[in-house]
């Protein structure tokens, strides 16, 4: 099938980074206030898909990154939600406690969303790529080749290093894997901004995202730590439908399960991030 992708030019100035809002209405309310602050535009704010997913509040969650008009390519849930599709497409272990999981909060956002949410869902990109710096940047979900492909910073170089060949890119700016890091190769940057909607496994409940930077003109990244009102967004996950470990999960900063995780990553759950 034929990829839809939104070439934005060359870029200046800051660009804000972030994915995975998962329905977390007071994370993203909080990351419009950074890029405010800031004074980084909306259309430098990319985010790398799944604006909907475990929390309580998937159509306002929408509506509200309309609103802002930051730019977006399509997670898998986009994908699956316009479809109509009966699960959120991660590709989980089938009878696994995230598949177990999925079952509850993908039918309770496909039920929230609007015709208008959904239509604007399929508006969205398979990827976005710009010049920045004089570098070629690549923004994926999963993978260039598959959207729901989970790549951390311990999986093989082998396996990023396609992505960059298929693009032509510098750098490639993924997401989906729910966990912050970059990976640096030669002259290859692999950069993941981290997701807003959850915690990282770190055993806190801030969440992560990034910013590129040219001011130096020379390409520069830094990663950074995003507070939000995670104890209400937790508490509006109690309504009798949500999985309430993904609540819990809000507030420990600690994933119910690593069932997902490479082996290395599972081993530094509940480990502070450095980066």
């Amino acid at each position: 099938m034929d990829k839809k992708i939104e070439d934005l030019g060359t870029i200046k100035g800051r660009i804000l980074l972030f994915g995975g809002v998962y329905s977390n209405l007071q994370a993203l309310e909080a990351m419009k206030q950074v890029a405010e602050r800031e004074q980084i535009s909306a259309e430098n704010c990319i985010c790398t898909g799944d604006i909907v997913g475990y929390c309580a509040q998937p159509e306002e969650t929408v509506q509200l990154f309309k609103l802002w008009k930051a730019k977006s390519i399509v997670g898998n849930v986009e994908i699956q939600l316009g479809e109509g599709a009966e699960d959120c497409g991660c590709d989980f272990k089938k009878g696994s406690r995230c598949d177990g999981f999925s079952q509850q909060w993908y039918p309770f956002a496909q039920s929230k969303l609007s015709k208008s949410s959904l239509t604007f869902m399929k508006t969205l990109p398979d990827h976005i790529s710009f010049n920045y710096a004089e570098k070629r940047v690549t923004v994926v979900h999963g993978s260039y080749f598959n959207t729901s492909a989970f790549i951390y910073k311990s999986s093989p170089w082998e396996s990023k290093q396609p992505d960059f060949d298929v693009t032509n890119s510098d750098v490639i700016i993924a997401g989906h894997c729910g966990l912050p890091f970059n990976h640096k190769h030669e002259n290859k940057l692999w950069l993941n901004p981290g997701v807003i909607g959850m915690p990282a496994n770190d055993g806190n409940p801030s969440v992560w995202y990034a910013i590129l930077d040219d001011t130096q003109e020379r390409f520069t990244f830094k990663h950074y730590t995003l507070d939000y009102n995670y104890k209400l967004t937790s508490n509006l996950m109690d309504n009798g439908v949500l999985p309430q470990e993904y609540a819990r999960t809000l507030v420990t900063g600690i994933w119910d399960n690593t069932e997902i995780l490479a082996e290395v990553e599972r081993d530094l759950q509940g480990v502070k991030i450095q980066l």
